[in-house]
């Protein structure tokens, strides 16, 4: 019988920003138990403790045949790398064929998908495993128009909204969560992505892979069930991409037809350019951002520091910059916890 036993692979990119579907499992998964990484550069070393200094008993190995020849168990390989585009590196490919061949089944969160290229296809059923191409569209029939039916529902509504891509809404929302359950605060989550399916959400959908025509919809319908099926005191959103980074731009769909009417917004202190490409142009400033939202009718209750390149004071002059100049609540999830913002979502509740 199959256990959820998975490895990441990562293959060289575990200490850059492509790997932050590796990051999120690493940090916790509900789906999963991940009991190893794969990454050469960083062989040797626990893959907590690259990621932000925290031992969570994860190993890393330099390759696929050395980290089997240390695991008595391992059923799953998940692609834990976001490329732009989605596209398959070309050196992980021979490592899903020999994992393919070891009998482990692959799960894929790339827009590359590995069901689509037959002789991979071949193997995987040649082997008996899975292919599991979590990006993959959903059929038609599977789909929701936009209804209105949002408009019943009456707990607040929190989009977590960054000011660019790769900045920690996931996490930040995930840690949100998980700190208003230690308040007893029946918070729950809204996936948008393919990291939060790996790490177990129940409810929502693939942003970026559902069809234009449908993402009002799928945004509503994901909120309404979770509300009805779970009778939610709070329920969390996580944003995708930011509102105005040119690659992608995203996010209004949450306040307009999720109707979050309540912002925790994430910036970057020291990231100067969207995706730090210069010629994609400059991140424009927080007050900016607040004043789009707001001009849409949500309001920004907290500011989140993603503290990427920042030393331990540097994070701490920025948080208390931004205190003094938005007069909102301004954390450091990583570093400190989101304890003010649980105290913003009671005030909700009351």
């Amino acid at each position: 019988m199959k256990s959820n036993n998975a490895l990441i692979l990562t293959n060289g990119l575990l200490s850059t920003n492509d790997a932050k579907t590796a990051h999120g499992l690493i940090r916790g998964t509900e789906r999963y138990t991940i009991v190893g990484v794969i990454d050469a550069p960083t062989a040797g070393q626990d893959a907590g403790e690259v990621l932000d200094g925290k031992n969570r008993n994860i190993p890393i190995f330099s390759s696929l045949s050395e980290s089997l020849k240390y695991l008595p168990s391992v059923d799953y390989l998940i692609i834990g790398v976001a490329t732009v585009g989605g596209v398959l590196p070309p050196d992980m490919l021979t490592i899903v064929e020999e994992a393919i061949e070891r009998g482990l089944s692959i799960v894929n969160g790339l827009h590359e998908y590995l069901s689509e290229k037959p002789e991979i296809a071949a193997l995987a059923a040649q082997h008996k495993v899975q292919l599991i191409d979590v990006r993959k569209p959903k059929a038609r029939k599977d789909l929701h128009f936009w209804t209105g039916e949002i408009y019943d529902v009456s707990c607040p509504i929190v989009a977590v909204i960054g000011m660019d891509c790769a900045l920690g809404k996931r996490t930040t929302a995930r840690l949100i969560r998980q700190a208003c359950e230690q308040k007893n605060v029946n918070a729950q989550m809204i996936y948008t992505g393919q990291t939060g399916w790996l790490q177990g959400g129940k409810y929502g959908f693939i942003f970026d892979s559902t069809l234009n025509d449908f993402v009002s919809g799928e945004v509503e319908h994901a909120i309404v069930s979770c509300w009805k099926e779970t009778n939610a005191d709070l329920i969390l959103v996580e944003g995708q991409s930011s509102l105005r980074n040119p690659s992608g731009p995203c996010g209004l769909e949450f306040l307009i037809s999720g109707q979050a009417k309540y912002v925790v917004l994430v910036h970057a202190p020291k990231r100067t350019y969207f995706d730090n490409e210069a010629h994609w142009g400059k991140i424009p400033s927080v007050e900016s951002e607040i004043d789009i939202i707001e001009k849409f009718g949500s309001k920004v209750i907290a500011l989140a520091l993603n503290t990427e390149g920042c030393t331990h004071q540097e994070a701490i002059d920025f948080q208390q910059e931004y205190r003094s100049r938005l007069t909102i609540p301004v954390v450091l999830p990583l570093e400190q916890g989101v304890q003010e913002i649980v105290a913003q979502l009671q005030l909700l509740l009351v």
